[in-house]
């Protein structure tokens, strides 16, 4: 087995979740409402729990004693491998919904693909995490048929949201080469063959909620080569600030 290949997978992964977890923190305090504040909170608990599931088990498989913390604090802006969509910002509440969404359908998929790992850790992690995805998923579900099919100004800013990220959506499911040899021992299942369903689900939705692809497409990709956006720079100077100003610090 490529533990190297294996190791940049579940960084991949890992990563994704941490990002993306990050994201939906920045809400803290500042929803449109007490409730939403906190669901957005637990979601982006549950992302962090399965961030530190992930990233303990890269760090296990790579060997070279690097922990979760030491994954997620002292690693740069190009090491990291999470998707791009995941650190696009927030902007306001719509495109946390539809970014939350495509991730929500996203994972779905993936986790039950990952569920049937022959790596019994890899597979353990995909059954528990899949039972929150689910959750995750009816709840951006929910808010996306509130906002498209509800006033004029949330149908605008939903589509808005939709044109600025579809963008983004490329890479998801792709696996490079060495990940590729994974599949044929049964540690990673065919992920890329996902995709198709993925855009299948996903688009039957958005006709449902009268919301239109974007005629640009999708094509920004990067991720597992650490070429982000100028966004996540900005998320690793404030989430690392404390243990590179204080390294190993204990609270």
């Amino acid at each position: 087995m490529n533990n190297q290949a294996l190791t940049q997978f579940l960084l991949h992964v890992g990563d994704s979740q941490l990002i993306l977890s990050h994201r939906l923190s920045e809400w803290c305090g500042h929803a449109p409402e007490l409730e939403l504040d906190i669901a957005l909170s637990n979601i982006g608990l549950d992302l962090l729990g399965q961030a530190r599931t992930v990233l303990s088990l890269a760090g296990q498989i790579e060997d070279l004693g690097r922990d979760e913390d030491k994954l997620a604090f002292f690693r740069t802006e190009r090491e990291y491998r999470n998707l791009l969509l995941c650190e696009q910002p927030n902007v306001d509440f719509a495109q946390t919904m539809v970014r939350q969404w495509l991730m929500d359908h996203y994972h779905i998929l993936l986790l039950d693909a990952l569920s049937q790992s022959s790596h019994a850790d890899i597979a353990a992690f995909g059954v528990k995490s899949l039972k929150e995805a689910k959750y995750h998923l009816r709840f951006s579900n929910a808010w996306m048929e509130r906002l498209s099919l509800g006033t004029d100004e949330a149908h605008h800013k939903t589509q808005q949201a939709l044109d600025n990220l579809w963008r983004f959506t490329a890479e998801l499911f792709e696996l490079t080469a060495d990940e590729q040899a994974l599949v044929d021992s049964g540690v990673l299942p065919k992920l890329d063959i996902l995709k198709d369903k993925w855009s299948a689900q996903v688009e039957s939705e958005l006709a449902r909620l009268d919301l239109t692809l974007p005629e640009n497409g999708a094509y920004r990709r990067g991720a597992k080569q650490g070429a982000h956006t100028e966004h996540l720079g900005y998320i690793l100077a404030e989430m690392q600030y404390m243990q590179r100003t204080y390294p190993n610090m204990n609270w």
